[in-house]
């Protein structure tokens, strides 16, 4: 493994960006608790674009060592790349705090503020006051750029798919008998990462650059029996989602205003589009159109009277039937309003509930 992560670390130095990512996947593959590891292929990636493996590479790092302030720097800059910078910022102030003599901290953060105030319109400074491109160490990148190709998983060991609400985006991964202990689900303002590291088995990862931004503290997930569900919580609510994952190409897209009534209604991707509109008004005009017979014609018949009523018809049909025992039902208020409405079935008559 020594070998290894000393040709990954040659291999990185020469700027042969992918071998490195290759020989420390290898060593991490002989060593998988080596946060060290985790963190220079977090690096790698970040030369190579790759921004959200990186992230979760970091993200591991600080797992298995949260004292490592180079892991949280890797984050920060993986972030700030995707122009996630609320969770840049996060992990940048909680590097900062390991490693208090080291400026590049507060360059960056001083970065995410500018970049934060400007998303939010409360300034428009174009520069902050130490670029990023005056990193001076070579393993550090050289500048922040805000294009990021999308990632797809690495291994396809379960299938996933999503569906979309108006507020919320859920997916799900078929896992089966997966053990809640087993799963980490990561959330940034546009990442998910996902893995699921089952002993004795591989390790499936799942990380990509969402369609859209989220709110990570409203996100949650769930491990049940046959499957992993994760809610996520969009931050703009009715902002349809073309896909899943974030492409240049569908990046650009109209806020969908929609009704309350189609707002209930979740979407699902699919090749066969279904008019659920039509459907319902069929159906609706099927149940007015239906023929009933005997006390099912006349309940429905007396429903429609009472749904249709004032105030005072409603108020005597009540009357009169309770009073009656069900005997009588009258719909007129001043005839049965100051009295009581007495009544009893005929002989071999069978009592009736009729429903309003």
């Amino acid at each position: 493994m020594a070998d290894l992560e000393r040709k990954a670390k040659e291999a990185f130095i020469d700027d042969h960006f992918e071998l490195a990512v290759d020989l420390y996947t290898q060593a991490i593959a002989l060593n998988p608790t080596n946060p060290d590891l985790f963190a220079d292929r977090a690096q790698a990636n970040i030369k190579l674009n790759n921004l959200t493996e990186a992230v979760a590479d970091a993200s591991r790092a600080i797992e298995l060592d949260p004292s490592m302030a180079k892991a949280y720097l890797r984050k920060g800059i993986a972030c700030m790349k995707l122009e996630e910078y609320q969770t840049a910022k996060a992990a940048l102030e909680a590097g900062a705090t390991l490693a208090t003599e080291e400026p590049r901290f507060a360059n960056l953060i001083k970065e995410c503020d500018e970049c934060i105030a400007e998303e939010t319109g409360e300034t428009k400074k174009q520069a902050v006051e130490a670029p990023l491109n005056t990193l001076s160490l070579k393993e550090e990148p050289e500048d922040i750029s805000s294009k990021a190709s999308m990632v797809t998983p690495s291994k396809s060991k379960y299938r996933h798919e999503f569906y979309q609400k108006p507020e919320e985006v859920v997916v799900t991964i078929f896992a089966k008998g997966i053990p809640a202990s087993s799963v980490t689900v990561d959330f940034g303002e546009q990442i998910l990462s996902v893995s699921i590291d089952v002993p004795g088995e591989d390790a499936y990862h799942f990380q990509t650059r969402l369609f859209g931004k989220i709110t990570p503290d409203k996100c949650k997930f769930y491990v049940l029996s046959t499957k992993v569900e994760i809610r996520l919580t969009k931050a703009e609510s009715g902002l349809h989602w073309a896909s899943l994952e974030y492409n240049q190409e569908t990046a650009v897209v109209k806020r969908i205003t929609v009704s309350s009534e189609i707002a209930q209604r979740p979407t699902y991707p699919s090749s066969k589009r279904v008019d659920w509109d039509k459907i319902e008004a069929e159906v609706k005009k099927e149940e007015k159109e239906e023929k009933l017979d005997g006390d099912a014609a006349l309940n429905k018949f007396f429903r429609e009277i009472y749904q249709d009523a004032d105030e005072d018809t409603r108020r005597a049909m009540k009357k009169s039937f309770v009073e009656s025992n069900g005997t009588v039902l009258s719909t007129n208020w001043k005839e049965v309003g100051t009295k009581k409405v007495e009544g009893s079935p005929p002989d071999g008559m069978e009592m009736r509930k009729w429903e309003f």
